[in-house]
């Protein structure tokens, strides 16, 4: 009886205690945050302008509300361009001398997060978003977060995509006297066409002066025009090499001996800019008339355009579709970097995907994303400018520009680059070296078809740089 008494005494005991366990359950698995001593965690990120202000409400509207309500506080210690931002995060990830510390939390394009991740300092989201959370985002921009086969390194907060601007003012004046149409700038080789027209066209305005025409298109990316323009003509421009983590150039292939004929006359005729630095800069003189840009950039190109004789003009703008190639598919690239979490201990770790979850909801992204040329992540938000007229949502081009988002996510395909080790290295090389044939050919002979028909596609020494992608 004594035996049965105490075996009954002690399986109360346990019983209460596991009870107790799930009375008190925070006390059995204890968060790592506290109300009454908030943890700060620090914030870089590379946003300008009107996103810079909408990023800082959102921030102070988190730490006022479920910031103080958790313990988390946010502050932003560091804002920079992409390609700074880009740079301060590899000094810091390897520690040169003068480098900050790491954030806590970072925006980052994946070629920056694969460096990060090679060292151990991305913390995987999977480990703080329920499967069924994930499922609550567009399936192809969660996806373009996983680095090759491993975790979620990158959560994306805001997509873009590539689209061509087009100064209708200038395009039109043009147009009328040079029998052109919208609809010729919806191939590359159209607009290759015309670019060779314009210069000429500006160029006969002054008689007296020789070769002062002007360029008529530029695209902020050439190594994207590259990229994309393969996809659509059915072949990849970048090919794993057969060791390490890294790609190297097909530029070898009917794609880009196509690509290269689309682009390399009308440059060096001076029909289409060669310029290290954003279209919208050239917009801002009337230098160019139409450009390949990222959505994200719709804020930057002006409404107002200050010619070189100090007169100013409004002009209006068309958002067409990217363009295409002759005989290729309508193929787009996905873009946009996302946050990652570089922070190194569990408290600071879980705050910040607390953080992450908060302002990917789709109040809080709807509002990040809408007046800024950005795309919402959620399912929800996405859906939402489907069935919502945009002019309510939005104004001004952001409305303009969504319609023609909305009508390339109806037509084309997307798809986002592949991470290596060397693409940032092999894009950087890629660009440089077509700059400088362009340069170099445009001393070598007049801006006429017959001469550029007998160029070679690019010196040995050129092609061999970009092709082993050499820094």
């Amino acid at each position: 009886m004594h035996k049965t008494f105490f075996r009954s005494a002690v399986l109360a005991t346990i019983m209460s205690l596991i009870l107790s366990c799930f009375l008190v359950l925070p006390a059995c698995n204890r968060s790592p945050l506290n109300p009454d001593k908030p943890v700060t965690i620090t914030m870089w990120h590379n946003y300008g302008g009107q996103m810079k202000i909408l990023m800082d409400d959102l921030v102070s509207e988190f730490n006022r509300t479920v910031g103080e309500e958790e313990g988390i506080i946010v502050s932003v210690t560091a804002i920079a361009g992409s390609k700074e931002l880009h740079e301060m995060l590899v000094s810091s990830a390897d520690k040169q001398p003068g480098a900050l510390p790491l954030p806590d939390l970072t925006t980052a394009y994946p070629k920056t997060a694969v460096l990060l991740e090679q060292k151990d300092l991305l913390t995987d989201f999977s480990e703080y978003f329920s499967d069924k959370e994930l499922q609550s985002y567009v399936a192809d921009f969660i996806a373009e977060g996983y680095l090759g086969d491993e975790g979620l390194y990158v959560f994306p907060i805001a997509k873009s995509t590539e689209l061509l601007f087009v100064n209708r003012t200038l395009f039109d004046r043009f147009a009328d006297a040079c029998g052109y149409t919208l609809e010729d700038l919806n191939t590359f080789e159209g607009i290759a066409r015309a670019s060779r027209d314009y210069y000429d066209w500006t160029d006969a305005m002054t008689p007296d002066i020789k070769d002062d025409g002007k360029a008529f298109f530029m695209a902020d990316s050439l190594f994207n025009q590259a990229l994309v323009g393969s996809r659509q003509l059915g072949t990849n421009f970048l090919v794993e090499n057969e060791h390490g983590n890294t790609v190297r150039l097909n530029t070898l292939s009917d794609a880009f001996l196509k690509i290269w004929d689309a682009y390399f006359k009308s440059a060096v005729m001076g029909g289409i800019a060669v310029f290290d630095g954003y279209s919208s800069d050239l917009f801002k003189t009337g230098d160019l008339v139409c450009a390949v840009g990222s959505t994200a950039g719709v804020l930057y190109y002006p409404t107002e355009v200050t010619y070189a004789d100090n007169t100013q003009e409004t002009v209006d703008y068309d958002y067409l579709p990217f363009p295409t190639y002759e005989g290729g598919g309508k193929v787009a690239l996905q873009r946009g970097g996302g946050l990652c979490i570089t922070a190194q201990n569990e408290a600071n770790q879980l705050a910040a995907s607390i953080f992450v979850k908060w302002f990917t909801s789709p109040e809080q992204n709807l509002r990040f994303t809408l007046s800024s040329g950005y795309l919402p992540v959620t399912t929800e938000a996405f859906n939402q400018l489907f069935e919502t007229d945009l002019s309510t949502l939005t104004e001004g081009p952001i409305a303009e520009q969504l319609e023609t988002i909305l009508q390339m996510y109806d037509e084309y395909q997307f798809f986002f680059a592949p991470y290596s080790e060397n693409y940032d290295a092999l894009q950087k090389d890629y660009e440089a070296a077509l700059r400088n044939e362009i340069e170099a050919a445009r001393k070598v002979v007049e801006p006429t078809l017959n001469h550029i028909d007998s160029l070679s596609i690019l010196s040995d020494e050129a092609l061999k740089h970009i092709q082993e992608g050499e820094s």
